[in-house]
């Protein structure tokens, strides 16, 4: 009897750790259905292409997604919609991040008053989260949210607003402020979607050689010591799909690159909810304030 296919639905997927997360599943024996987004779709299918996988056992679908637009972020949840039909998503991987922060006059990227990072790292997801919430509730999907231990280094939540609007010439915490906005938000999604959808947000490492730093200031040498392999961090951010051991405690959610459920004390200050709810803006609040039906 053939194996049923596994969904999965995910952002960052075509380059660097997500990229490889998904050439790793590529090559096992379960079949899968793959839908990723990408901004550059002939470059992005050209390298699965590359892959040579066995297109027999799985499917892989391009679908256009430009994370610093909420337009094209709603348009590529109903694209995806459409493809799914009444077939689940078995996981979401929310891995697409960037620490690019460029100075801008008045304005973000499409108007917005936000930072590039905090729309790709944060507002977009989130936002997608909302768009596919019907069909993720339905399908009892695991929501793998990839973070960082750069969330440690913020110590007052209270300047987190600042370093993610848009007019921050490089500034040099917005990585870590967007970052643990993210996680603020993979916590309030836990408590929405509780007893119905897995939420589990999933550090990496710290990974060198990837396209995280782009057009940013921020580089991670190849020779420190805690430094792994884009491999290694594609096998850590895998077994936040598989593990089957999830703490008893809901808010203990974040899964380290070594392996370990990382103690509470350790991201203490996302655990706030009045700042969870803060950074969490509902779908029509997102739309309205971004311009997506203008």
């Amino acid at each position: 009897m053939s194996t049923v296919a596994k969904t999965i639905v995910a952002t960052g997927a075509t380059s660097g750790i997500g990229f490889e997360a998904i050439k790793q599943l590529l090559a096992q024996s379960q079949p899968y259905n793959f839908i990723l987004g990408a901004r550059d779709t002939k470059t992005a299918t050209e390298a699965y292409n590359g892959l040579k996988y066995d297109t027999s056992k799985h499917k892989l679908t391009i679908v256009p997604l430009e994370l610093n637009n909420m337009k094209s972020v709603k348009t590529f949840a109903q694209q995806s919609l459409e493809k799914l039909g009444a077939s689940p998503i078995d996981y979401l991987m929310l891995n697409a991040a960037t620490a690019m922060a460029k100075k801008v006059a008045e304005t973000g990227p499409h108007g917005s008053k936000w930072s590039e990072p905090y729309l790709v790292n944060h507002l977009s997801q989130h936002y997608l989260l909302h768009l596919l919430r019907p069909k993720l509730e339905q399908s009892k999907t695991r929501i793998v949210v990839v973070s960082s231990g750069a969330v440690r280094m913020v110590k007052d939540p209270s300047t987190l607003e600042v370093e993610a609007l848009s007019a921050r010439d490089g500034a040099k915490m917005i990585y870590p402020a967007t970052k643990f906005i993210q996680l603020l938000g993979t916590h309030w999604w836990r408590r929405q979607l509780q007893g119905v959808c897995e939420v589990v947000a999933v550090s990496p490492g710290l990974i060198p050689n990837t396209g995280l730093s782009r057009g940013s200031d921020m580089k991670i040498a190849d020779n420190l010591p805690d430094a792994k392999s884009i491999p290694e961090g594609a096998q850590s951010v895998l077994r936040a799909f598989f593990r089957d051991d999830l703490p008893a405690d809901p808010e203990q959610i974040f899964l380290t690159s070594w392996g370990e459920w990382w103690p509470k004390d350790v991201y203490e200050l996302s655990l706030d909810k009045n700042l969870q709810e803060k950074w969490s803006p509902n779908q029509a609040e997102i739309e309205k304030e971004e311009g997506v039906d203008t």
